[in-house]
């Protein structure tokens, strides 16, 4: 494997069985993705933004084709080893913010960490830090239902990197939000991007993958454009 790719995926299709339909969802899509670039993958619905996320994340594997994730193929890992290798390399930012609602800002950065057995006060220490760099540092005794969308996102954004993983996997991070909110969150994107972290997010708004670096579309289960993008910096 090139030692600049941190996702390599090759030739990957994924066919969903539905009675005794055969539904192609990828239909052999080759993406390579270096350490430190900042990616939006684009589509109409149905394309296979979803399927790819999935294969990406080590949520599904596909039908056949492989992916190699820093440095790690993942095609014949059993469940409990994809499960590992989510936790240490991935780092989840959804649309619905997935946040726990019984658990503070900071007990949800921390939840990766515990399944990661780190100690209570490394947890702590990082997880005190990690929400000052998202700067939510006065909140961290908050519940989910005391911060706004755009709050919660900035705590979920610090849990998924919280293991310093080599991918942050982003899927309509902006899509519940309003649009001071969404700039908000993509400027602390592009600052971490900026600071070295690769990034793959998913949007079906145009202005919204103009903030990243490189903008893959897909139609019917195929790659049909792969491009560089003069980056809109937000200052």
């Amino acid at each position: 494997m090139n030692k600049g790719h941190t996702l390599q995926i090759e030739n990957i299709k994924k066919i969903y069985t539905l009675g005794e339909v055969d539904v192609p969802a990828l239909n052999g899509v080759s993406i390579n993705i270096d350490k430190g670039e900042f990616v939006s993958i684009m589509g109409p619905s149905g394309c296979g933004k979803s399927t790819l996320m999935n294969m990406i994340g080590c949520l599904d594997k596909p039908t056949s084709g492989k992916i190699i994730l820093d440095n790690i193929n993942t095609e014949n890992l059993n469940d409990d080893e994809l499960a590992k290798v989510r936790n240490e390399k991935i780092g989840f930012v959804f649309q619905m913010f997935n946040l726990l609602p019984r658990l503070t800002a900071i007990e949800n950065i921390e939840l990766p960490m515990i399944y990661a057995g780190k100690n209570n006060e490394e947890r702590i220490k990082h997880s005190k830090k990690i929400l000052e760099d998202v700067g939510l540092k006065d909140r961290a005794n908050h519940y989910p239902k005391e911060m706004s969308g755009g709050q919660m996102q900035r705590v979920a954004i610090a849990r998924a990197l919280i293991n310093n993983p080599a991918i942050i996997l982003a899927d309509e991070p902006t899509g519940n939000l309003d649009s001071k909110s969404s700039v908000e969150i993509i400027k602390i994107l592009q600052n971490l991007n900026n600071q070295g972290t690769t990034i793959i997010l998913v949007t079906h708004e145009p202005d919204i993958a103009s903030y990243t670096k490189r903008k893959i579309v897909l139609k019917d289960g195929l790659l049909l454009e792969d491009q560089k993008l003069n980056q809109i910096n937000i200052l």
